[in-house]
């Protein structure tokens, strides 16, 4: 069936796939990124960073450093607006204490975690900068440490803030504690839901922190001018954000911040809050110059924030038919240092893909030792969802039941309502197990020689709107120029781009999308929760219908008929009556000064009709029982995606999404020794996938409009990391026997628990 606008003629841009508008900058290297930026007078600047977990702040001595021929500044903690309590809306997932936001970005009396920054230099060159931080003198008080969030969670836990206690249900209670935070989600009599049960399974499950693994280390340079105005260009997924959180924390007006987005190499949820902005912003002021600071990859493993550790139990019930009468999470998630709110996040998706009139969910985020947790991709929903997946795969075992089958019994449709209230839209879920069921892939034999199989999981992410803004501009040729604050990580260029030719009736290489600094463009949030495509990509829409109600007023200027007769039919502007040629927007280009002058089109919205995401994945495996090495054979990514705007780079997020969550699966974790310390902080002991690692990902693309957007569109970079955990888990354990219910399935793992089941698991797969 051809593929229709809302007005119901056919696509003519959206659907295609264009060469990238950027495509040449990026492979060539042209594109500017934070590193590259440079100025005559700069300064170097490099972090002081705690090396241990957790330490008093004794005291420090900076005149050695001060003293050092070429530095030019130090600032440590007390340089900071002091830290107090005060809420406000920040980049780190919500609304934060800036009390714990300052303290993050320089210690203030404690240090909370490995690289925890304490002080900050600025010198004529990196070598000096480096030599100058060594110079610093800190006297700790070493404080034991936990890194564990179970172990954080018990009463005799070290206390990383003596003045936080669990908040609970609406309520704080008195005692001090490590659980910043409990969320309960309920529905129904879950013992009765249980009790009506005919099988009924519980399993534990734990993961551990991984990273985002983006290539591109975090930097940032700032210049802070003698007017005040202040100008920071960095490479961050939300410069808005950055410039608020700037302006909070240093207690600045918003006013006098300009942000510069660079190009990103990559972010994955893990660019969004402030590192090294504040920090090169106070060492300008101080010496009135340009200062830029880039991590290196150890800083980047050790201080910014990586994906959450877990701890979750997972009950569900079900009748003999397979209908889930009963679901039960316990889920514990390690906020970091600080007060974050990944556990909740959680549970809006743990139960999320599954109709059920009785659940019960609680969620902790618990304070730890290590760098507060950021997002990473689809951020909770991977940890949460790994054990219902895997729970629901022993329970079609224990039935004799097709997986998918099972999935397709209970799967959510539209008016079914999430455990944490929301009832859904229309969604793709059913239409997306059923693509799955129908694939090659599934339909085709099953691996069968020694130690392989085949499983499959589901996914979920629910999505974001916020805020975005855009703008239109008619050139005196006819094409047009798009300018949007979405900083573009996965091709939002080209997706603007084409939205705006379907909109304005031009090709995809008529149209110039660009990505402009803070003070160019209306605020626009992150570029983030799958919400660039669907909510920037809705403003370009609404400036491209502004852009198209003065063209028309120019037409009938021209043809001099009434504004109301004239209409736009996607391609040109008509009348039915008068005899004149159709005249389209590239045709009206060379008459604007003629008829009034420049055509500009403006919108900003704040969407309401996000369409939640699922994805099913099918991997084939294969393990070598002797080392513990997983060959994934084949692997196939289903994804209702709305509306694909540019397939290409739909498929490349599916794929991407896929890659990352495999490598979660089976290699990536933070490695920590006895005293809380990361062994592992350089990609040549942090295990990421290569490309030997993966087969070639295939795909496919559902398409189940969003009617929230003109175009159907509903985000999809996020869902397909969650998956993999879960798929590659039950594949393992239907090829040798053993369920590794601790990520990551790594080599040595595996085969130590296959050398504890003994060789007869090998001889007899069936978990």
């Amino acid at each position: 069936m051809e593929k229709q606008t809302p007005g119901g003629r056919p696509y003519k841009v959206i659907g295609t796939r264009p060469i990238r508008h950027d495509g040449e900058d990026k492979v060539t290297g042209r594109a500017q990124s934070g590193a590259d930026i440079s100025f005559r007078d700069q300064l170097y600047g490099k972090v002081l960073r705690s090396p241990h977990p957790h330490a008093r702040i004794v005291s420090i001595d900076a005149s050695k450093a001060l003293a050092m021929p070429g530095v030019e500044a130090v600032i440590t903690g007390a340089e900071l607006p002091q830290p107090h309590d005060r809420m406000f809306l920040s980049g780190e997932g919500g609304v934060e204490n800036f009390r714990y936001v300052n303290d993050r970005v320089l210690a203030s009396g404690k240090a909370l975690f490995e690289g925890h920054p304490i002080a900050a230099v600025a010198a004529k060159d990196i070598w000096t900068a480096e030599e100058a931080v060594k110079a610093i003198e800190v006297t700790y008080e070493v404080l034991p440490a936990v890194t564990d969030v179970l172990k954080a969670m018990q009463p005799d836990a070290p206390l990383l803030h003596e003045e936080i206690t669990t908040e609970t249900l609406g309520e704080k209670k008195k005692e001090s504690t490590n659980v910043c935070r409990h969320t309960q989600h309920k529905r129904g009599d879950v013992d009765q839901g249980f009790s009506a049960a005919d099988v009924v399974i519980e399993r534990e499950f734990t993961t551990s922190t991984v990273h985002q693994g983006y290539i591109e280390p975090h930097n940032a340079t700032a210049l802070y001018r003698s007017d005040g105005q202040i100008t920071i260009w960095t490479s961050t997924q939300a410069p808005f954000w950055v410039r608020r959180d700037v302006a909070e924390l240093l207690e600045l007006p918003l006013s006098t911040i300009k942000v510069v987005p660079l190009e990103i190499g990559g972010g994955f949820g893990g660019k969004i809050a402030v590192y090294l902005e504040p920090l090169a912003v106070l060492l300008s002021k101080k010496t009135g110059k340009p200062v830029k600071l880039v991590m290196n990859r150890q800083e980047v493993f050790l201080a910014t924030g990586p994906a959450s550790s877990t701890a979750t139990r997972i009950k569900i019930g079900v009748k003999k038919d397979g209908t889930i009468t009963a679901a039960a999470a316990h889920l514990v998630y390690e906020a970091g240092a600080f007060p974050s709110n990944w556990a909740v996040m959680g549970s809006m998706c743990v139960l999320a893909p599954y109709k059920m009139e009785t659940l019960l969910i609680d969620a902790f985020d618990v304070l730890t030792n290590t760098p507060k947790v950021m997002a990473y991709r689809a951020p909770s929903s991977p940890q949460a969802i790994f054990g219902v997946e895997s729970v629901l795969d022993e329970i079609a075992l224990e039935l004799g039941m097709d997986p998918l089958e099972l999935r397709m019994k209970n799967a959510v449709e539209e008016g079914d309502r999430r455990a944490d209230g929301p009832k859904f839209p229309r969604i793709g879920l059913k239409e997306t197990i059923q693509a799955a069921m129908d694939s090659e892939h599934y339909k085709s034999p099953a691996p069968s020689g020694p130690n392989q199989s085949r499983a499959v999981a589901v996914g979920f992410w629910f999505n974001a709107g916020l805020q975005s803004s855009a703008t239109v501009g008619i050139n005196m040729d006819g094409t047009a120029s798009v300018v949007t604050g979405s900083v573009d990580i996965g091709g939002s260029r080209a997706s603007m781009a084409m939205m705006a030719a379907e909109a304005l009736g031009l090709k995809a290489e008529e149209v110039r999308p660009s990505v402009a600094d803070t003070d160019a463009i209306g605020h626009t949030d992150v570029t983030g929760g799958s919400r660039t495509t669907f909510a920037t990509g809705m403003a370009v829409y609404e400036a491209c219908q502004d852009v198209l109600g003065q063209l028309k007023k120019r037409v009938a200027t021209l043809w001099e008929l009434p504004e109301e007769e004239i209409e736009f039919d996607g391609s040109a502007f008509q009348h039915a009556d008068n005899g004149k040629d159709p005249m389209t927007v590239k045709e009206l280009g060379a008459k604007l000064t003629a008829t009034g002058g420049p055509v500009m089109g403006h919108s900003s919205v704040a969407p309401t009709g996000v369409g939640a995401s699922f994805g099913v994945h099918i991997a084939d495996v294969e393990v070598d029982p002797e080392t513990g090495k997983v060959t994934v054979l084949r692997y196939t990514v289903v994804q209702d995606v709305g509306q694909a705007i540019h397939p290409s780079y739909v498929e490349g997020q599916m794929q991407g999404g896929a890659v990352q969550g495999i490598g979660w699966a089976l290699n990536e974790e933070y490695v920590r020794n006895d005293e809380g310390k990361m062994m592992n902080p350089s990609f040549l002991d942090y295990r990421v996938p290569t490309m030997l690692d993966v087969p070639s990902i295939e795909t496919i693309l559902v398409e189940v409009p969003n009617p929230g957007h003109p175009y159907g569109v509903r985000g999809v970079g996020e869902t397909p990391i969650v998956p993999p955990l879960g798929t590659l888990h039950n594949a393992i354990a239907r090829a040798v026997g053993v369920r590794m219910r601790s990520l990551p399935m790594s080599p040595p793992k595996l085969s130590a628990a296959l050398q504890a089941k003994g060789l007869e698991a090998i001889a007899a797969p069936t978990p």
